[in-house]
């Protein structure tokens, strides 16, 4: 019997930086099983420059990714959603769009590197740490034996992803 794939949505406001981060992420450690997407409520229409030049270095094309609304998830041609984990606070407080296929969500919150205050070296390390946050998170999601895990116990265990200290090793 053939793995089942799944469609995970990453949402922030922007969709300039940490969603678009999570989105990479997750197209590398979930090739084969997983389709990762990324959307903002109030997308910024390009994604962070910093953020691209992150991406680049963790040997992603940065011209796959764009920044894009929620709205082209919540339409009759949108893929059904299996996942959907907001990164940014105030995404996780807005109203949501009715989703494809009902999905399992979750907030995995973290800071906004695109608000971040400093030079160009402190602001690159400060966007490497937050994609470092969100791959070791990802990591672990990626890791969950979905076949044995009931819907409440998966619920329970995207919620603890998202409490995960931002130190933690992705193997702990």
């Amino acid at each position: 019997m053939a793995e089942r794939h799944f469609n995970v949505l990453f949402l922030c406001t922007g969709n300039s930086a940490r969603s678009i981060m999570a989105e990479a992420s997750l197209s590398r450690w979930g090739v084969g099983r997983f389709k990762a997407y990324s959307a903002g409520s109030h997308p910024r229409g390009e994604v962070h420059p910093m953020t691209r030049q992150v991406l680049k270095r963790m040997n992603f094309d940065p011209s796959r990714f764009n920044s894009k609304s929620w709205d082209a998830f919540s339409g009759p041609d949108a893929p059904e959603l299996d996942f959907v984990f907001t990164v940014c606070d105030r995404a996780a407080q807005e109203v949501c769009p009715v989703w494809p296929g009902q999905p399992m969500s979750a907030h995995w919150g973290i800071e906004d590197p695109a608000a971040f205050v400093g030079d160009e070296e402190h602001t690159r390390q400060y966007f490497a740490r937050v994609y470092t946050y969100l791959d070791n998170r990802i990591k672990i999601f990626t890791a969950l034996p979905f076949n044995s895990l009931s819907r409440l116990s998966l619920q329970k265990r995207l919620d603890e992803i998202g409490r995960v200290r931002d130190d933690t090793p992705a193997d702990a």
